[in-house]
């Protein structure tokens, strides 16, 4: 387990999926680790996309880290999930902290139109968006770490009308994400942007499409 610390309340962390597939073939294909975050709301302590780490001393202590931080800010808990397949551990915090799966009201929730009903999620007084799959860091697609990319066409290749709003839609969605004032782009998959999300996030399309 990776913890980085992004500003006051605000942290991310990678951990070894338990699923991933060293062979994975198509929309199998994607880094081991996997990103997830902690967010402190006023109203909330917010966890996105969260994985427990599985090796048991680094669960332990996530758990013991994560029931602290819940003690110390005596606040709900809102465990959000970006997109079916990202379940990972979010029942099992949802059980143990009794904790809601509605965003308070600071994070913004933006759905993506798409068939399987993506969503990415705004934290503005942080300039930060954190995203699951529609958008990774441009490593996880085999260019150098340092940009935004949007995720392989295979990826969305699921059925006719993923697909069909993968190649026809999508630009749009992150065209519009781009006029937000972001600094901070935190992928799921791939090296995250600390700095000028906005703009990298603009050249995320072509980067994939073009690149």
């Amino acid at each position: 387990m990776d913890v980085q610390r992004l500003a006051d309340g605000l942290w991310r962390w990678t951990t070894p999926h338990p699923a991933w597939d060293a062979d994975g073939i198509g929309a199998a294909i994607w880094p081991q680790d996997v990103g997830c975050v902690y967010y402190e709301s006023p109203e909330a302590t917010v966890l996105i996309d969260p994985l427990i780490p599985e090796h048991p001393t680094e669960r332990a202590r996530f758990l013991t880290a994560l029931d602290d931080d819940v003690e110390r800010r005596a606040l709900p808990v809102a465990i959000l999930r970006s997109v079916s397949w990202h379940e990972r551990s979010c029942p099992e915090l949802v059980a143990r902290y009794a904790a809601t799966m509605e965003a308070p009201p600071d994070v913004g929730v933006h759905p993506l139109g798409d068939p399987e009903g993506e969503v990415v999620f705004e934290l503005p007084g942080h300039h930060t968006l954190v995203v699951a799959d529609v958008l990774v860091g441009s490593d996880a697609i085999g260019k150098a770490p340092g940009a935004i990319a949007l995720c392989p066409a295979i990826w969305q290749d699921g059925s006719d009308a993923q697909r069909t709003w993968w190649l026809a839609e999508a630009p749009r969605f992150v065209a519009t994400l781009a006029t937000h004032r972001l600094e901070r782009v935190l992928v799921s998959h791939g090296t995250p942007v600390l700095a000028d999300g906005s703009r990298l996030l603009a050249g995320a399309v072509a980067l994939t499409r073009n690149g």
